[in-house]
């Protein structure tokens, strides 16, 4: 195995946070940098994904953009934690609801996540198909959600290999054990959460809905910034503690 001593693809000298908050879109971190954190800084750009680490409520944190799919947030998620010991990450994306239970806006907090895909066989001969996100930070994010009067979904969901809409994700979703109550899809947690658990580290993934094979809705771009800042809320909110 080649690691080598310095990260290739996050800025050697970064300062980053044992905390860190990932969303997919660079942009995103961008945004989340200018308007939750106070004395915020660019510590990162290779590639141009973005990395920031400021203050929220006096303590340090880390935004870090992760891209889309496992590969990618695999690649961010690995040098945080190998290189700058990072112990804590919650990332907040979008997802497709598959199930009539969350509906557009709505929030999910991960619990486990199936997925089909070879990722973790791949990554270090895992055979399974589902990872459990962290406990403690799911216990965490639930009592802020319920501090602050927010109303969220928990359970499993499954992270695909394709963008969903694109394809006839029923066929995959059909394959999937009845057991198992799919809440959403999406196309990283699978990968995050693997990782951390491989590198004993604690993460998990907050989504929301931004469509719904049960609605025809589709959110304004006002909505769909509200409702972002709240999922963002929360989860600086909780990854402080």
């Amino acid at each position: 195995m080649f690691i080598g001593d310095t990260p290739i693809h996050i800025a050697a000298n970064a300062d980053i946070a044992p905390i860190v908050i990932m969303p997919g879109d660079p942009l995103r971190a961008k945004y989340i940098a200018e308007n939750f954190l106070s004395n915020a800084k660019l510590v990162t750009s290779i590639r141009n994904m973005l990395g920031y680490t400021g203050e929220y409520k006096g303590k340090k944190v880390t935004v870090m953009a992760h891209g889309m799919g496992m590969p990618s947030v695999s690649i961010y998620a690995f040098e945080l934690i190998h290189f700058y010991n990072v112990k804590k990450i919650i990332r907040i994306g979008t997802c497709g609801a598959v199930s009539p239970k969350a509906d557009i806006g709505e929030i999910i907090l991960t619990k486990d996540i199936f997925s089909e895909s070879n990722f973790a066989y791949t990554y270090n001969n895992y055979v399974g198909n589902v990872v459990e996100a962290s406990k403690e930070l799911n216990k965490t994010i639930l009592e802020t959600a319920k501090e602050l009067n927010m109303s969220i979904h928990y359970g499993m969901t499954t992270t695909m290999d394709v963008f969903g809409p694109y394809i006839d994700y029923e066929r995959v979703l059909n394959r999937i054990p009845k057991s198992y109550e799919i809440l959403g899809e999406e196309m990283e947690g699978f990968g995050l959460v693997h990782v951390a658990n491989t590198m004993d580290c604690e993460a998990t993934t907050l989504m929301t809905v931004v469509d719904s094979k049960y609605s025809k809705v589709v959110l304004s771009p006002e909505d769909r910034q509200t409702k972002l800042n709240d999922m963002i809320n929360l989860a600086l909110e909780s990854i402080i503690k």
